[in-house]
């Protein structure tokens, strides 16, 4: 399986600073979820002014976790897209980096619960994918290399969906994979 190349590493301290802030957090989710936006209407989705958020997608910008779309643009309009990047794993933090990173974390989380209600909210009007909503929770007990092994095995399985030609009535479907052990 060839795969799909890693987006870029954050290790910054000021980018990751960058994605620490509330506002800017929901932007990127937003055009995560639904696409290229102007800062009008961006402002617009999320209940913001336009100069908040034309200032917050120019400091995105600088760090690379958003990028114009100049095919959309007309006249000074500018069109933005959501960059993916990734953040550094835990043995490549430095002390002052985890506290940042955990806000981060916790935007996700609280984001990522959002979406699914809203997902909720909507189900009746989603046609035949709302028979199917798949949600699960178990607990298995691992050692440490067998969690890094399902890992990579959930990476290596949703790669194998990206990396194929789209079927024509394909829809963007959210998936989040939380695992950690049970607190002693």
């Amino acid at each position: 399986m060839t795969g799909s190349p890693l987006p870029p590493e954050v290790t910054d301290l000021e980018a990751l600073r960058t994605l620490a802030h509330p506002r800017r957090h929901r932007i990127l989710q937003h055009l995560e979820v639904h696409g290229p936006a102007t800062a009008t209407t961006l402002a617009a989705a999320l209940g913001e002014n336009t100069g908040a958020t034309s200032y917050h997608l120019r400091e995105l910008a600088r760090y690379g976790f958003v990028a114009e779309v100049p095919d959309l643009a007309h006249g000074r309009e500018r069109w933005w897209k959501y960059t993916e990047r990734r953040l550094p794993l835990r043995d490549q933090q430095d002390q002052d980096m985890r506290p940042v990173l955990h806000e981060v974390t916790r935007l996700g989380y609280s984001a990522d619960l959002d979406l699914f209600a809203a997902a909720q909210a909507a189900r009746d009007a989603t046609g035949e994918w709302a028979e199917e909503l798949p949600y699960d929770r178990d607990a298995v007990e691992l050692s440490y290399t067998e969690l890094i092994a399902l890992q990579r095995d959930y990476q290596e399985l949703l790669a194998s969906y990206r990396d194929r030609p789209r079927p024509a009535d394909a829809r963007t479907v959210h998936l989040r994979f939380l695992a950690f052990p049970a607190p002693r």
